[in-house]
């Protein structure tokens, strides 16, 4: 049985005796298995996708809590459901129920990532349809996500369409707020991310191209030296969004490139930060629980940003 982190020693200490051991690359989690109890939410053939819950404290099925489901980055053909351990980890003991999904990958399948859209559709269809025994508030389901898994974060929220055909369209797998780490939501062919994938198709899958005024309030954090997914990119899609009459609110760091969130101090800042927008929502109350660390003090002279995988992460 995994035992939970101690938040009073902070999410530093923990992710640095954990680097310590496996060099605190992106991808370092996924020795880890995901946290909170695995639920089959649908069966694809012979092979059963799972997600998994983190209850809070006190937790009855009776609740109605706010809930936050979670898709992992990766480019849409890597990653697992353990990137937000600690994030799920947190958010469950300030009150809200969390949900790590597993999703069919498409690194050996060409073109759009068809599957990835579909499962993301059909989790947030099952969490909400199962939100009685969940405890969850169906009206409060919020979806997060890094980079490939922030694109699908924004997808469920605001694109209409693209839905698994065994799937029950009589229940809305629309997101209520979107929490996005560095996304790749912009598919398009100016500046966006995916383009080899999407092709002409990405007005189907992008949800930039996708805003309308009923999409959810959104909060987008990136590194300013990101060159997946780059400042001009989240500028003009907040820009869409406020001319939309939507909230989103952006928080960008110096210095940082693509995957920063996953290393501290990032991580603990960035979930401070979600942890307030969820709580001007009406979904958290009180201030943050973590300690958060200073920001490091910028540079005298900006750094140039180092070439990034290919990959989003």
């Amino acid at each position: 049985k995994r035992s939970r982190p101690n938040w009073s020693w902070g999410l530093g200490g923990r992710l640095l005796t954990f680097g310590l051991i496996c060099g605190l690359g992106p991808w370092c989690l996924a020795a880890e298995a995901p946290v909170g109890q695995a639920r089959v939410y649908k069966k694809v053939g012979d092979r059963e996708l799972r997600l998994f819950v983190v209850h809070p404290d006190g937790w009855q099925s009776a609740d109605q809590r706010p809930a936050l489901v979670l898709f992992h980055g990766g480019g849409w053909t890597g990653g697992s459901p353990t990137q937000f351990n600690d994030q799920a980890t947190y958010l469950a003991r300030r009150g809200m129920v969390c949900i790590q999904i597993e999703y069919r990958l498409v690194k050996d399948v060409p073109g759009p990532p068809l599957y990835c859209v579909h499962d993301a559709k059909s989790a947030m269809r099952w969490v909400r349809s199962h939100a009685g025994e969940l405890g969850i508030d169906p009206k409060r389901i919020a979806a997060g996500g890094g980079s490939a898994g922030g694109h699908l974060a924004a997808f469920v929220g605001m694109v209409e369409g693209l839905d698994d055909p065994q799937d029950d369209l009589r229940v809305s797998p629309k997101a209520n707020a979107l929490v996005l780490f560095n996304p790749v939501f912009d598919n398009g062919p100016d500046g966006g991310w995916g383009q080899q994938r999407v092709g002409q198709r990405y007005k189907e899958f992008s949800p930039a191209h996708n805003i309308s005024a009923d999409d959810p309030p959104a909060i987008v954090f990136l590194g300013r030296n990101d060159t997946l997914n780059g400042v001009p990119v989240v500028d003009r899609f907040q820009k869409n969004m406020a001319a939309a009459n939507v909230r989103c609110e952006t928080r960008y760091y110096e210095g940082q490139g693509h995957g920063f969130f996953n290393r501290e101090p990032w991580k603990t800042i960035t979930l401070a930060e979600a942890d307030k927008f969820l709580a001007s929502l009406g979904w958290l109350t009180g201030e943050p629980t973590l300690q958060v660390p200073e920001l490091p003090k910028p540079a005298e002279a900006p750094v140039a940003a180092k070439k990034q995988r290919k990959t989003a992460v």
